[in-house]
């Protein structure tokens, strides 16, 4: 395995020139004989994150496969901070950058597998399209709404991602995680104590797979609610921008979009940020964005949905790393 240290041209996504990473000297924060992923210094990880913003990570680890990440995690046995990052869809990284790990799941991770009595069990990097997908033609039905949800398994796994109605907490059976000190545990769905986008999860653990419940269906119907699904998401989100999702949590009894339109907030911007004409709980980067003009402009917008409804918003897309 060879350490890496990623310069200035790591920073442009240039449609395919070759990579500028060199070697480094820098040391490892783990043994790394015998490991067989990518272990990069300094990485950068806006081209990562669907906003396009944000520092570097103090180092990226690429996993070849889990018993790779397993045995990585172990060596680090919870020296320094670990962060999962699957699509980056419900993300700001901020400026600053993320100190510690990155473990981004590759294609390793991506597998789904169709087993008896309408289980789906599904790799941490799964897409939830690929879920959603496999189980239709399967004929499980249940998990169309996986659909609606622009990310992996293992986020909406630690989030309790949901969408049109159904949430991880009604299908989950169990996931596989590792802990910040490499400790594999195969934990029941109640052990996870769901709420609303939240789970008992402890930062630094990875999730690394998981097992839904379906329940037997028709593949053409569940297509058709599939297809709906998408339909819905393309006609009233941005989804063709720089986004990162749902902005905030939907408060008991109110929509948070509309909540953010009554206070005067659609089409707000601060600096190269804007909250979205079209779906006002979506922030956009309308191309020259930092995470500090994202986040700043997401406090403006509480700060008026408060002083207009006296309501607080608490905000769902995650905000890591430092100012």
């Amino acid at each position: 395995m060879t350490i890496r240290q990623a310069d200035d041209w790591d920073m442009h996504d240039d449609g395919g020139a070759p990579s500028a990473n060199v070697e480094s000297t820098i040391a490892a924060p783990v043994p790394i004989e015998g490991l067989r992923g990518k272990l990069t210094a300094n990485a950068p990880l806006a081209k990562l994150v669907w906003f396009k913003t944000g520092g570097n990570a103090d180092w990226l680890f690429e996993p070849a496969d889990k018993e790779d990440l397993v045995e990585f995690l172990a060596r680090l046995d919870g020296q320094m901070p670990v962060m999962a990052l699957g699509l980056g869809s419900n993300m700001i990284i901020r400026d600053g950058g993320v100190p510690g790990v990155v473990v981004k799941l590759g294609k390793a991770f991506s597998n789904v597998e169709i087993g008896d009595d309408c289980r789906v069990s599904c790799d941490a990097g799964a897409h939830g399209i690929l879920v959603s997908s496999a189980a239709r033609d399967a004929g499980i039905a249940g998990l169309e709404f996986l659909r609606g949800i622009p990310g992996t398994v293992g986020g909406f796994v630690r989030m309790n991602g949901g969408a049109y109605g159904r949430e991880v907490a009604d299908i989950l059976i169990d996931c596989d995680v590792i802990m910040p000190d490499g400790e594999w545990l195969t934990l029941p769905a109640a052990d996870l104590d769901y709420s609303y986008r939240h789970s008992a999860l402890p930062d630094g653990s990875v999730v690394m797979a998981a097992r839904f419940q379906g329940a037997e269906g028709d593949p053409a119907i569940i297509g058709a609610e599939m297809d709906r699904i998408a339909e819905a998401r393309e006609n009233s989100q941005p989804l063709r921008t720089k986004t990162g999702g749902s902005t905030f949590k939907n408060p008991e009894g109110h929509k948070a979009w509309q909540l953010v339109d009554e206070a005067g907030c659609r089409g707000l911007m601060m600096g190269g940020a804007q909250v979205s004409e079209k779906h006002t709980n979506f922030l956009i980067n309308t191309g020259t964005a930092t995470s500090a003009d994202i986040e700043g402009l997401g406090e403006e917008v509480k700060r008026r949905v408060y002083e207009h409804s006296g309501i607080q918003l608490e905000w769902e897309i995650q905000r890591v790393g430092r100012p």
